[in-house]
């Protein structure tokens, strides 16, 4: 792979719903796996895995298993998942900040478009 697929491959990564959302839930440590499926409304068991998997194989997210009755399983980000956490949150600051100034421009673009 080319490091500029590389770098289309981890933006397509960092820009799936999916993904974002499975690193928001892990902004405050581990959690069990039916505690994030839980807590991203829609995902289903399928998709979680999936997202998981990757984020996994990227070296995002890490899994420890504990031998435990009944076995818990644990995901976590990894420093580099954290740094990813960062450059999201400042996106996700910018869009909070801009959302009523989009809105509003979006109204006078459609409007200006029906006439």
């Amino acid at each position: 792979m080319t490091k500029g697929e590389g770098i289309r491959h981890m933006l397509d990564r960092a820009g799936d719903k999916w993904t974002l959302l499975v690193i928001g839930a892990l902004e405050h440590g581990p959690v069990r796996y039916t505690e994030l499926q839980r807590s991203i409304e829609g995902i289903s068991q399928r998709m979680l895995t999936h997202t998981l998997r990757q984020l996994q194989r990227d070296g995002l997210v890490v899994r420890d298993a504990y031998a435990e009755v009944p076995p818990r399983v644990e995901y976590a980000l990894t420093d580099l998942g954290t740094s990813l956490l960062d450059a999201v949150t400042v996106l996700i600051d910018w869009a909070g900040s801009h959302h009523d100034e989009i809105c509003a421009n979006r109204v006078g673009y459609d409007a200006a478009r029906e006439e």
